[in-house]
């Protein structure tokens, strides 16, 4: 069951993530950051602030018994809707959760009127890009620097964020109806 996060998540949330990206766990599943990256992916005081920002969200996967093993950080910017952190347990991954997260998100952004999706890839993740462009996302052309002055993060080789956008498609139909006046009526339809 996907819904939204709250505060008395974040613990469970925080360690799932660093699971699921660094540390030994980690190399159970596909998605790993280890081989790249040491020291933890985030915090609960990280996790606090991302949740308190305005116009941001975080989508939770729960299984039966109600843990969390798979969520998805959403946050409006500008014209787009901005994901990150698509993470599933390590132990579950390749299992569909991952993609039920990212259309989620995706229906997500329609339900709140945002039409692209925008988020950044370590550039060497040639597997995990490779992934997301299977599932409609497209590398802009745009790289932009991996941030060197996180103190819990240590870089084992250069790195950089490669940007991938998704956009919706859709149709403008405009409608005139008559009664009494002449009114125009503006439909946009989501066609995918």
């Amino acid at each position: 069951m996907i819904s939204k996060a709250t505060l008395n998540d974040i613990p469970q949330l925080s360690s799932l993530i660093n699971s699921a990206y660094r540390g030994e766990s980690s190399k159970k599943g596909w998605t790993t950051e280890a081989d790249l990256l040491g020291g933890i992916r985030i915090d609960n005081d990280s996790l606090q602030q991302m949740m308190h920002k305005e116009n941001s969200a975080i989508l939770k996967f729960c299984d039966e018994h109600n843990e969390i093993k798979g969520c998805v950080y959403l946050e409006k910017k500008n014209d787009k809707m901005y994901v990150g952190l698509l993470t599933v347990s390590p132990m579950l991954q390749a299992k569909g959760i991952g993609k039920k997260l990212l259309f989620a998100a995706e229906e997500f952004s329609r339900d709140n009127n945002y039409y692209a999706m925008q988020m950044t890839v370590i550039s060497v993740r040639d597997e995990l890009i490779k992934w997301y462009e299977r599932h409609g996302y497209c590398k802009t052309g745009e790289t932009l620097p991996f941030p060197a002055d996180e103190k819990s993060v240590i870089q084992k080789q250069p790195l950089e964020f490669v940007v991938m956008e998704k956009r919706f498609k859709m149709m403008l139909l405009n409608l005139s109806l008559s009664y009494k006046r002449q009114k125009k009526i503006s439909i946009i339809i989501n066609l995918n």
